[in-house]
This record gives structure tokens, C-alpha cells and sequence, in this order.
């Protein structure tokens, strides 16, 4: 593989990457970074305003975001098994310690935000030690198993065979409110607390009830895939691969969606209907992921090294683990009653507003940290730790 090939792959999932960091940042804007609150006292012209940029924002982002970052996760580790085995060193020990590196990255994460994926994808990471020595075929195979969420589809068969069982798959909601309420009504030592003994159980609880636990490693070996065939690489067969992706998703994801919006109504057990929900939620973020990023790559292919809106977003997705986690402190600090307390007040114009501006902080941050070092500062701890 020329260095030219490897440069250009490499500019691609780093804007990749940053246009899922930004996407997320949005989310997690209008969110309130999990204070869900409607603010009542602001006009009628702004609430119908709020609802579109809602709906909107959900639509096109929501699960796209954590879906490609999953990606790029099993593509990221694709590259680093491949480059310690270029300099004759096993990597996959090493890549253990580093996912318990990430673990702790995880833990400072929810000792600020209860809504972190490190820890979970800390755990799933490590499926892919002995994933890759598994071929191709296997990998697919079991990935398009686990995108299928069998867990949920297990659970409502049994609930169809016994209509006396009750599930409504929200063990998530107590700890839930408890950080809730922290947030609202708590200082900061009550919001500290109360992340690391209520919060990280809402997160990681919700994202086991979500489908998460099967999605997540279905992407990372779906990503590890990716790099083994070279699809980030400019060339005739990947951009014809990302062009069938394209049309497949397309296709899939109508009426994957009509039947994630229309059947639920319709569905009166609770268990059965909470658990298709998991799991035609899934199955059509998959599908919109897919959209997602084959136009990505593609316009990314088609300018040669990118167009300019995508090369911006390069450094951003260098320096991803820092913007992640200084994105939620920077969240936290605006929404929280530990700091201004804006939750009470901004819909979601205005935090969508509020997330574009923490983007722009950050890149310009990314832009002058990358101009005179390698690498952003948690990802340089994250390599020194890791190659202790």
C-alpha cells in the first residue's frame, strides 16, 4: 500500500469520524445532554420552530452518529493490528490493556456526563481480539446476526407464547431520574456523585435494554472488515461497492422505517412492543448509518481528497476522544444547575445554535493543538499509556 493511499484513507475516516463527533454533539445539545425539558414560556413561533429542529435533528442523526463511530471504532483497530504486525509485534494483549486504558477514559467521562459509550465499547472491544483471526465471511455473517437483535426477537416470541409475561424493558428508568434530578436541582458536588453512582448505570443499563450490546460489536467487525478490504481507499471496486451500499440501504430503509413508525400502534402486549421497538429501531439505523456514510464517501472520492466542508472537519475527528470528552464537560457546564442552567430556557433552535458554537470552539481549538503536535491530548496519553 503506497503512503499517498494511506494518507488519503486515513484524511477520510478522520472526517468521518469528525462528522460523527459533530452529529453528536448536536444530539446531545438539544438533549440538554439528558435533561429532556420543553421550556414553556417562550413563543409559539419559536415552540413551532423547536419542533421541527427537533424532529429534523432526530431523524437524520439520531443512532447515525454512534452507529458510525462504532464503524470507525473496528476500522481504527483494523489499522493498528495491521501496523504492529508490519513492525513483527503482536497487538492484540496490547489492545486489551489499551481497552482497559479506555475503561478509565470511560470512568472521568461519567464523573461529568451520564451518557457515556466508552465503557461499552471498552467491554465490546475486546470481541475483536479474537475476531481477527476469523475470515471475512464469518464476520459478516455474524455481524448481520447481531444487527438482527436476537435478544429482542427472543423475547418477543416468548412473550407471544406467554401473554402473562411482562417486560417493559426500562430496568434503565430509576437510576435515570435519580440523575436527572441531580442535574436539575443539584450543585456540583451532587451532580458528581450522583453520575458515578446513578449515572453510569442509567447510561449503560439503557444502552443493553437499547440493542446496543449487539449492535456495537456487529460494527466493530463490520469495520475491521472495511479495512481489510481497503473500502476507505480511493479505487474502482470501493467506490463501486459504496455505490451498491448506497442503493441497498436506500431501498432498505423505507420500509424499514414505515415498519418501525407504523407497527408499534398497532402492537397491545407491552412486552412485545417495547422489545420490537429495540429492535426495528436497530435494524433502521443500520440501514440510514449506511446512507450516511457511502454519500460521505463517495463525495469524498469524487473531489479526490475530499471537498473543502469535509477537509475542515479532518482535525476535528483527529483529536476525537478529547472533543468527546470536553464536548459533555462543556454540555454539562452550560445545561447542568451546577452551572448556568440554560436547560430551563433553550429549546432546541437555540441549542442546535449552542452545539455549532462548541463545534467551532473545538475545531479552532483542534486546528492550532494539531499544527504544532501529532496528536490531541488524551489520544497522546491514550498511546503513551497504552505502550507502557
Amino acid at each position: 500500500m503506497s503512503s499517498t493511499a494511506l494518507t488519503s484513507r486515513l484524511n477520510v475516516v478522520d472526517s468521518l469520524r469528525g462528522f460523527a463527533l459533530l452529529a453528536i454533539v448536536l444530539l446531545h445539545n438539544i438533549e440538554h445532554y439528558n435533561l429532556y425539558f420543553l421550556p414553556e414560556n417562550l413563543p409559539e413561533w419559536l415552540k413551532w420552530l423547536d419542533h421541527i429542529a427537533w424532529d429534523a435533528t432526530f431523524l437524520t442523526l439520531s443512532g447515525n452518529a454512534y452507529a458510525t463511530f462504532s464503524l470507525l471504532f473496528g476500522f481504527s483497530f483494523f489499522v493498528q493490528l495491521r501496523n504492529a504486525r508490519a513492525r513483527g509485534c503482536d497487538f492484540r494483549m496490547r489492545f486489551a490493556w489499551r481497552m482497559f486504558l479506555l475503561a478509565g477514559f470511560a470512568m472521568l467521562h461519567s464523573l461529568f456526563y451520564n451518557g457515556d459509550i466508552l465503557l461499552l465499547y471498552a467491554a465490546c472491544g475486546l470481541l475483536l481480539i479474537p475476531a481477527s483471526s476469523w475470515s471475512n465471511r464469518t464476520l459478516v455473517i455474524l455481524s448481520a446476526l447481531l444487527m438482527a437483535q436476537p435478544y429482542a426477537w427472543g423475547k418477543i416470541i416468548y412473550a407471544l407464547c406467554n401473554p402473562e409475561y411482562i417486560d417493559t424493558n426500562n430496568m434503565f428508568m430509576p437510576y435515570a431520574i435519580a440523575a436527572t434530578n441531580a442535574g436539575m436541582h443539584g450543585n456540583l458536588a451532587d451532580t458528581l456523585w450522583s453520575n458515578l453512582r446513578d449515572g453510569i448505570l442509567y447510561s449503560n443499563i439503557w444502552q443493553v435494554e437499547a440493542g446496543r450490546l449487539s449492535l456495537t460489536p456487529a460494527l466493530f467487525m463490520i469495520g475491521m472488515v472495511i479495512g481489510r478490504k481497503n473500502l476507505f481507499i480511493c479505487s474502482q471496486s470501493s467506490t463501486m461497492f459504496w455505490r451498491k451500499a448506497l442503493l441497498t440501504a436506500i431501498l432498505a430503509a423505507i420500509p424499514l422505517y414505515l415498519l418501525r413508525e407504523l407497527v408499534p400502534p398497532h402492537i397491545h402486549n407491552v412486552t412485545v412492543k417495547a422489545f420490537y421497538n429495540v429492535a426495528a429501531g436497530r435494524i433502521f439505523n443500520v440501514a440510514s448509518m449506511t446512507i450516511l456514510v457511502s454519500v460521505f464517501v463517495l463525495c469524498w472520492f469524487r473531489a479526490g481528497k475530499g471537498y473543502r466542508w469535509q477537509q475542515c472537519l479532518t482535525p476535528y475527528g483527529r483529536m476525537s476522544l478529547t472533543n468527546y470528552i470536553s464536548q459533555s464537560i462543556i454540555g454539562v457546564a452550560i445545561y447542568y444547575n451546577c452551572g448556568l442552567g440554560l436547560y430551563r430556557t433553550t429549546g432546541a433552535t437555540a441549542c442546535l445554535l449552542i452545539g455549532f458554537a462548541i463545534f467551532a470552539l473545538q475545531l479552532t481549538f483542534s486546528r492550532r493543538w494539531l499544527a504544532s503536535h501529532r496528536q490531541g491530548p488524551l489520544e497522546w496519553l491514550w498511546k503513551r499509556l497504552t505502550w507502557l
